[in-house]
């Protein structure tokens, strides 16, 4: 479903990624772990096509993608939910929903749509008139998917999505990671500090040090990986 065949990224004069290799197939969860400042969120970035690649080749559902433009790579069926959120702070929760269907026109399927992140996140549904700023962390976060999900993308791109939120409510947001994918196919791309977690919902993983691939295999092979466990895990 998507592939990235050398890629190289940077800000300035760093390079950020370089030469990363790695396939998704439709309906896997990946992940992609490492310390801060590995390559992650760039790695995401430029599939996004936030950040431009400097070399390689970008390809989602054999279509070459590292030259257009992020509204494009939306339409195409891919979504990021950023690092840190970033939700329309003085938007309504319905307002910022209607943000993330902004590209589509079949309005009764927006309707269905918001309906089911509303049954995901029932706290969403209790604050829908309410400014996004004024939510928590965690009802911030769920916020931030939800309005990615109205886009009703095929490859959904997290960001660290448990960054910053209390262990209950990161429990919650894994469950409902796995939950997207399950219920809708939805293939999920979860870049995230926190290995263990993460490892525990996806099916393959990839692990990134100073912008390249250093490991990659199934969740449960990296799992038992010892130099993976002193490293990520804590063991």
């Amino acid at each position: 479903m998507l592939r990235l065949e050398n890629v190289q990224a940077g800000y300035g004069n760093i390079l950020a990624i370089k030469d990363v290799n790695l396939e998704i197939t439709q309906g896997e969860i990946i992940t992609l772990i490492g310390a801060n400042g590995a390559g992650k969120s760039t790695t995401l970035m430029s599939i996004s096509g936030v950040v431009p690649i400097r070399a390689g080749r970008i390809s989602f559902k054999d279509q070459d993608i590292h030259r257009k433009e992020p509204d494009e790579i939306v339409r195409m069926g891919i979504c990021q939910v950023p690092e840190g959120r970033h939700i329309f702070p003085q938007l309504t929760v319905q307002e910022n929903l209607d943000m993330g269907a902004f590209l589509r026109k079949d309005k009764k399927e927006i309707k269905q749509d918001i309906d089911y992140v509303f049954s995901l996140f029932p706290i969403l549904a209790e604050r829908r008139g309410q400014d996004g700023g004024t939510l928590s962390g965690g009802e911030q976060q769920m916020l931030a998917m939800s309005r990615a999900l109205m886009a009703r993308p095929q490859l959904l791109l997290l960001d660290e999505p448990s960054m910053g939120l209390a262990p209950l409510v990161i429990k919650q947001i894994f469950e409902i990671i796995k939950q997207i994918n399950i219920e809708n196919n939805t293939t999920i791309f979860l870049v995230e500090q926190n290995a263990n977690q993460a490892l525990h919902i996806a099916d393959r993983g990839y692990v990134i040090e100073n912008g390249k691939i250093v490991f990659s295999g199934t969740a449960e092979s990296l799992l038992k990986n010892t130099d993976i466990q002193k490293a990520y895990l804590g063991i």
